[in-house]
């Protein structure tokens, strides 16, 4: 059997080996040029995260009651986020098909087709026909579209993620690697912000009936912003010099999961809270004083567009002190925080006054940021440049599955709970503390690059 040009038969390169590669593609690049591959992949995980978090805002606002018609509000509620869960569950697919994409023709061309698909498919959500219109059609194809729009979302991130760090120098890897996340608050003030002008600008009906739509169609116009910026990124560096090198693996999956599943895990746990903690957060939380608070959705949007506003400086400090003392760290004492602080959170939420709710979310979001401004950072650190793609969509789709469900997990245990809120301030704290054992773990199982602090 005949080598294919440019890639490895079955067998991988010694770690010492992708090390020493990496290393060097490293040591030649300068912060202009990171800055602008930077650019193009916070626009991008702006637009996924926008147009995730607004299947998130409308399965607590809209879908429950378009698509998923029930006299009872809660199982109403828990079938919405069930479907929200469900695009969750297509990631690690995606992850898989868009990973290995990714680690054999070049990271730049992989992320051109994930945000062409996922700008498409949420532009069509926005088109689709409610239950009254078409029946039991509307929530069987608004969950297929779901699912697609998953597999597309399940190598954005990744590739997003690893082409920063791969045109960063090693010594500022965790500063730039922060910024992409700076997409999931973008991509938050975005979608609620939407949501909220909706809310203002239409009546009840109208919102109910039409104005809810007009968010994901704008994700076409975005689509094409994001085309057009993401078209001037040159490849990684570091994965020319595989080819180069002819270091490419041509299996990345089955070589992932035999050498790496350890590391899948650690990784899936050092980014479970920055996902899974922030649609408890605000999905849940949305739907929580909606329902159980009485609150508006007004003051519910505008808590969290304020908690994703002062997310943003929140990530560029936490990308900054992981720099300074290693994005492990931030990880075990951000977690180690977010875990203190959940329960008086929860009481300002409860609290009957909707300045207090909009605190307590505020603070809830800001602990748990700063464990996903280095969460990139720990993920890219703990794979060999030769499967880092395929590794890091592994780890972080598997931490957005099991995130997928929190809202729908936490619903059902406050509901069980007579509605009261403890259950969900417990559940962040079990998650706070697997995300900080992560963060010790983490630095013995990363790859050694000289002069980079894991």
């Amino acid at each position: 059997m005949t080598e294919q040009p440019g890639h490895r038969p079955d067998t991988t390169a010694s770690p010492d080996t992708t090390a020493r590669i990496e290393a060097g593609a490293a040591h030649q690049l300068t912060e202009a040029e990171a800055r602008k591959v930077t650019l193009g992949a916070l626009v991008g995980t702006a637009m996924e995260w926008y147009d995730f978090f607004l299947f998130s805002a409308a399965a607590a606002l809209v879908f429950n009651v378009q698509y998923f018609a029930n006299d009872n509000a809660a199982a109403a509620a828990m079938a919405s986020f069930a479907t929200f869960g469900v695009g969750l569950v297509a990631r690690p697919l995606g992850g898989m098909f868009f990973g290995r994409m990714g680690d054999r023709i070049g990271r730049r061309t992989t992320l051109m087709v994930t945000i062409i698909g996922i700008g498409i498919v949420t532009g069509l959500i926005g088109m689709l026909p409610t239950y009254a219109a078409i029946g039991i059609a509307a929530p069987i194809l608004l969950v297929l579209l779901r699912i697609v729009q998953g597999l597309f979302v399940g190598g954005e991130w990744a590739g997003a993620m690893t082409i920063v760090v791969e045109n960063a120098p090693l010594k500022h890897r965790a500063r730039y690697a922060a910024i992409p996340q700076i997409g999931s608050p973008i991509g938050t003030i975005l979608s609620s912000g939407g949501f909220f002008l909706a809310t203002m600008f239409f009546s009840k009906d109208n919102f109910d009936s039409f104005g809810w739509r007009i968010p994901f169609l704008a994700a076409i116009p975005m689509l094409l912003l994001a085309l057009w910026i993401r078209s001037k990124l040159e490849e990684s560096p570091v994965f020319q010099e595989l080819l180069e090198s002819n270091e490419v693996v041509k299996a990345p999956i089955s070589t992932t999961l035999r050498e790496s599943w350890k590391h899948i895990i650690v990784g899936m746990a050092a980014a479970l809270l920055g996902v899974g903690g922030f649609y408890l957060v605000t999905t849940f939380v949305v739907w929580y004083g909606v329902n159980v608070l009485g609150e508006s959705d007004q003051v519910m949007l505008l808590g969290t567009l304020f908690a994703a506003t002062v997310e943003i400086p929140v990530l560029i400090i936490g990308g900054r002190l992981g720099g300074k003392y290693g994005a492990s760290r931030v990880i075990l004492y951000g977690g180690i925080v977010s875990a203190v602080l959940a329960f008086p959170a929860f009481l300002l939420i409860d609290s009957g006054s909707s300045v207090l709710v909009i605190v307590g979310m505020t603070i809830a979001v800001s602990a748990l940021s700063f464990p996903y401004a280095a969460s990139g950072t720990v993920l890219t650190g703990l794979f060999p440049a030769t499967t880092r793609f395929t590794g890091v969509a592994f780890a972080q789709n598997t931490a957005g599955m099991l995130s997928g469900f929190v809202p729908l997990l936490t619903t059902a245990l406050v509901t069980a709970a007579g509605n009261h809120w403890w259950p969900a301030a417990g559940l962040l704290v079990v998650v706070s503390a697997f995300t900080a054992v992560a963060g010790y773990l983490a630095p013995r199982m990363s790859q050694d690059l000289p002069g980079f602090k894991h």
